[in-house]
């Protein structure tokens, strides 16, 4: 929408202003209006007015502060509570929102006109977002003159929308005293960066920093990761028993043994490493035996591992890798166990099928993870034709195998993400039951990078940089010059395995060699590696600063080829497991070494093994007696579940 002199870049209606200070909202207390953000006259300002006055954008007043430097609204318009304090009962109210096409509300007391505001997004100081779990969300915007504006309640969803909107002229920093709160910096500010060391590497809640990293990893990394190499450096040097993780580290005039051992380490020359052509159905069914089992499955293994699998044996040999079937099982036993299987997987999706609206209503938690789902599933390998169009009906297997998996795994449930894991297997085993045994199988092997604490990727960032510092210390110190060497950039890469980075049917490649095992764990993260490697010219002879860096990996995606990506990686292995002076901890991560004494864990976390006779979770309760929400899963069905973020 667009007039002269200014042009709407956004809107979103159901935005409410909460006028009463009553713990219960009643109706007159409640203002419908339309929020929007506009650009006017080489300015960016954010909107808000009652429904009959935002009809028409060009009767929209464009309010400045006055003369005293106080905000426009002046102190009869001010709420009678002040929205920044957030108390619980801010946006708990007995008022349902109203229907899309409903009436506006009765006017309360006051004019609902006397409460349009407009601001510039330069005045803005801070954004504080609501706590999650709440009815619906709502933002209390900050000015640099230190009031608050009125909360807005976004009774529709919303939130996310607009803050990736404001993301487009603002730099959003996580505030390291409050996890909800964001502080706005323009795009050119050097407060911003010099503010860096005081954030904390993820500050944030779990399903918020997967999300965000998911949709946009450049922007993210700003807002929500700092320099942490320290952090990561003592992974490098052993902690005696009982030492604390958060010490401060050894003043710069004391060596750092850590970093001496890994910089004196000498490499050998890499490798020259020749992939295979992929394993042909004609090959792989000479290894199957009379009674349909399997021989010879190590060699079997390393043929997958050196070329991958052709494409009309991928929906077989998937369900081998995946632990879906017993690499020593005979033909029979497999069909036993597919009937077994088949049955257990019915039961548990005839849990959530049977649960009433009236039941779902009073249970947050599987109301969040079905929304949840629904948005992520409208939005996933949409290009793809096995899910393109209208009515799709892959898209209606990929929403029920997740929600099942809610069923199958009540501690995890579902996290975003995790569509983007089950969208190939599915596109390859195109049944089912035998897609959701086999994305259960790779779910035991990444499960750890959906956990609420993300411990699991911090040790993963950990390893890779210990990896790194290893095989180029040279890129690694180039990194920390400019602010990036705790490799926050990388998170996606490891989160969904490198999903987003590569061509669609170049992940089913890469995919099914890394779940051969071969040739030790984490080969994942030399993956990584491997592109840092390709990349590491580009980054340290163009002169780029952390902001250029973030921005050239990110735009590496689709860009990469899985072969030669694939081929380095496996260089790089063997010229780490050449060296007669590997660091034990280095040992540890590619599997040379069993993991240090109880005291001194490993850095990292070696792969479950999957087997398909694993005995699932305690069955769930039935549909009737629903788990109730889990107050260490925060589900945001408004702010991670968001329809206009599509």
């Amino acid at each position: 929408m667009e007039g002269a002199g200014y042009r709407v870049v956004f809107e979103k209606g159901g935005v409410y202003l909460h006028t009463s200070a009553k713990k219960y909202q009643d109706r007159d207390s409640l203002i419908a209006g339309v929020i929007r953000v506009v650009e006017k006259d080489n300015d960016v300002l954010l909107h808000w007015a009652p429904v009959e006055e935002a009809g028409d954008s060009t009767q929209i007043i464009f309010s400045k502060k006055d003369s005293s430097g106080g905000d426009s609204c002046t102190s009869e318009e001010e709420p009678t509570f002040d929205p920044g304090y957030e108390p619980d009962w801010a946006v708990i109210s007995t008022v349902r929102p109203q229907p899309r096409h409903s009436e506006p509300t009765r006017e309360p007391s006051s004019p609902p006109g006397s409460w349009a505001f407009s601001v510039s997004l330069g005045e803005l100081k801070s954004i504080r977002r609501s706590k999650p779990g709440l009815s619906w969300a709502y933002l209390v915007l900050v000015t640099q003159a230190g009031g608050s504006l009125p909360a807005l309640h976004f009774h529709r969803g919303g939130t996310r929308a607009l803050l990736r909107v404001l993301s487009r002229y603002l730099l959003l920093a996580s505030s390291p005293q409050a996890s909800r709160l964001y502080l706005v910096f323009p795009h050119d500010s050097s407060a911003l960066s010099n503010s860096f060391h005081h954030l904390q590497l993820f500050d944030q809640d779990s399903s918020n920093v997967v999300s965000r990293f998911l949709q946009d990893p450049y922007s993210t990394t700003f807002s929500s990761f700092s320099r942490v190499t320290n952090f990561f450096r003592g992974a490098l040097q052993p902690q005696p028993e009982g030492a604390s993780s958060d010490l401060p580290p050894p003043p710069d005039d004391e060596p750092e043994p850590g970093f001496e051992v890994i910089s004196c380490v000498e490499l050998g020359p890499r490798p020259t490493v020749e992939r295979g052509p992929p394993v042909t159905e004609e090959e792989w069914t000479r290894h199957v035996g009379p009674e349909g089992r399997l021989q010879q499955v190590p060699e079997l293994k390393n043929r997958i591992f050196s070329g991958g699998l052709s494409p009309g044996l991928r929906r077989e040999a998937w369900k081998f890798l995946l632990g879906y079937l017993s690499w020593e099982g005979t033909a029979e036993e497999h069909k036993a166990h597919v009937r077994k299987k088949t049955d257990e997987y019915f039961r548990m999706k005839l849990q959530w099928k049977s649960v009433s609206p009236e039941q779902e209503r009073r249970n947050s938690l599987l109301h969040g993870y079905r929304s949840l789902i629904e948005r992520d599933v409208s939005r996933t390998d949409r290009n793809n034709k096995f899910y393109e169009g209208p009515e799709n009906p892959g898209l209606g297997l990929l929403n029920d195998i997740l929600l099942t998996y809610c069923m199958y795994h009540f501690d995890l449930g579902y996290v975003q993400g995790m569509s983007d894991l089950l969208s190939p297997i599915l596109y390859v085993i195109q049944n089912e039951v035998d897609a959701f045994w086999c994305f259960c199988g790779f779910m035991e092997l990444v499960q750890g990078n959906f956990e609420e604490s993300q411990e699991t990727m911090k040790r993963q960032l950990g390893c890779l940089l210990l990896l790194l510092r290893v095989l180029d210390p040279p890129l690694c110190d180039f990194l920390d010059s400019q602010d990036s060497g705790s490799l926050c950039f990388c998170f996606r890469w490891l989160l969904i395995w490198f999903k987003r980075e590569f061509p669609f049917l170049d992940v089913l490649r890469l995919w099914e060699v890394l779940w051969t095992g071969l040739p030790g764990p984490n080969l994942h993260l030399l993956v990584a590696c491997a592109i840092l490697d390709m990349e590491r010219d580009t980054l340290m002879l163009s002169g780029f600063g952390s902001n250029e860096i973030l921005k050239h990996i990110n735009e590496l995606t689709m860009k990469l080829s899985v072969e030669d990506v694939l081929t380095r990686a496996e260089a790089l292995h063997r010229q780490l497991t050449a060296c007669p002076e590997l660091p034990h901890n280095v040992q540890e991560i590619l599997g040379l070494a069993p993991p240090a004494e109880p005291h001194s864990p490993s850095p990292t976390a070696s792969p479950l093994p999957l087997s398909p006779t694993r005995a699932p979770p305690s069955p769930p309760p039935p549909a009737d007696t629903a788990p109730q929400p889990d107050s260490s899963l925060e589900i945001l069905p408004e702010e991670e579940d968001d329809g206009a973020d599509s």
